[in-house]
């Protein structure tokens, strides 16, 4: 991008300066715990089948002196959300989960209601583990459901079955009361009747937030060398249709691209993604952003566990893949990556709130979006219209020019 061509008077030196924000944005906090059972064939996620024994004392040895080498980065602020991803956390004993979290909240100004959600596999779902996690401080659990039909579940490559499925939704609405099911679709050899069919078997527990997902052959993958027959553009365009018109009639309502919520049961740590709040990334390959008051930092940690760990424990930061400032030209598409996935888009004052930028970083982009009737012609909103939500990477493609 070339910010003396493609802004109007004025605005270049809002986008060459740099960014100074008068206030941090929320902080929230991933942790990332890399193993499976089994690698799925469409999974590109940083995770790994597991060989042996899970090395939990290592692990968590290395995600203390993860936490204490990040501590100069996030002194001081508050912890609103806590997100514990994989991999497969559900692996983790419950004497482990509880003291991760006790490690949090020793480090951290981890809020007394902050939203803490672990992420469980029902194939590895015991109840007693999942009350446990609860009784730690868990106060939010997301299942990888992905389908209830076996035949579907067989292809994807899952551990668990139909039955399985049934049990851990079961088990996990016995522990917490807020619970995710992710489900997805488009499916090899599904029909729009399998769809409808798994569909109605999620809404029937009435849980507060649904994730649905389009499966995607994503590179580097099995599915992306190996690739299933699925269904073709026109089935896969009537099952988001199905899905759209089933979900509000259930009073789920779609927040997000993906996401599905009962009023008041958002997922708050991923709505700090979308808002472009801040987030310290800890574990194997994940990811941070976090925000000071003349700069934006985005950091990745080492993706191989072992290397991780090993590196993590030396105390010298070589646990650090990536680090980097986020240039001023970068930020208006980063903000929009993020903030356009929400259907009712953010306020205007967000963008200047989280970048430091004035809103006239984005007045070119706009302009041309406008013309394209693909965001809202409302100078206090920034939101996609239903034609710029239906093709959002056309949309965001005009804020990469």
């Amino acid at each position: 991008m070339h910010p003396d061509k493609s802004l109007p008077q004025g605005a270049t030196a809002a986008v060459e300066a740099s960014s100074r924000l008068h206030s941090l944005p929320p902080l929230s906090v991933y942790v990332h715990v890399p193993w499976c059972v089994r690698k799925c064939p469409y999974c590109d996620f940083n995770s790994h089948a597991l060989r042996g024994e899970l090395p939990e004392r290592q692990y968590l040895d290395a995600l203390r002196s993860d936490i204490e080498q990040s501590l100069p980065l996030i002194w001081g602020r508050r912890v609103t959300t806590v997100f514990i991803g994989g991999g497969t956390p559900s692996l983790l004993s419950a004497a482990a989960v509880d003291e991760m979290l006790a490690m949090l909240r020793s480090y951290l100004t981890v809020l007394p209601d902050a939203e803490i959600t672990l992420e469980a596999n029902p194939g590895t779902a015991e109840a007693g583990r999942f009350a446990d996690y609860a009784r730690s401080g868990v106060n939010r659990i997301s299942l990888g459901i992905q389908s209830f039909d076996d035949r579907a579940l067989q292809a994807l490559g899952r551990i668990h079955d139909a039955r399985q499925a049934r049990a851990a939704v079961d088990m996990a609405q016995q522990a917490v009361q807020r619970v995710n099911l992710d489900l997805m679709y488009a499916l090899p050899g599904q029909t729009l009747d399998g769809c409808a069919a798994d569909l109605r078997q999620a809404m029937a527990y009435g849980t507060s937030h649904l994730s649905l997902y389009h499966l995607t052959m994503e590179p580097n993958t099995v599915f992306a060398k190996y690739p299933p027959v699925v269904p073709d553009d026109d089935t896969s365009a009537a099952m988001q249709e199905l899905i759209a018109q089933h979900t509000a009639e259930g009073g789920w309502e779609r927040y997000e691209v993906s996401a599905y919520a009962r009023p008041g049961q958002r997922c708050l740590h991923n709505m700090n993604y979308w808002e472009f709040g801040d987030y310290l990334g800890v574990g194997p390959g994940a990811h941070g952003k976090l925000s000071f008051h003349d700069r934006i930092l985005r950091q990745a940690k080492a993706r191989n566990p072992q290397s991780w760990m090993e590196r993590a424990s030396r105390m010298d930061g070589s646990h650090i893949a990536e680090q980097r400032e986020v240039q001023a030209q970068e930020l208006g598409f980063e903000f929009m990556l993020n903030a356009l996935r929400l259907k009712a888009g953010v306020p205007a004052a967000l963008f200047t709130e989280r970048t430091g930028l004035s809103i006239l970083a984005l007045a070119p982009a706009l302009e041309r979006a406008t013309a394209r009737g693909l965001v809202v012609a409302d100078p206090s909103r920034l939101q996609a219209t239903e034609l710029g939500w239906r093709f959002l990477n056309d949309l965001l493609a005009e804020f990469l020019e």
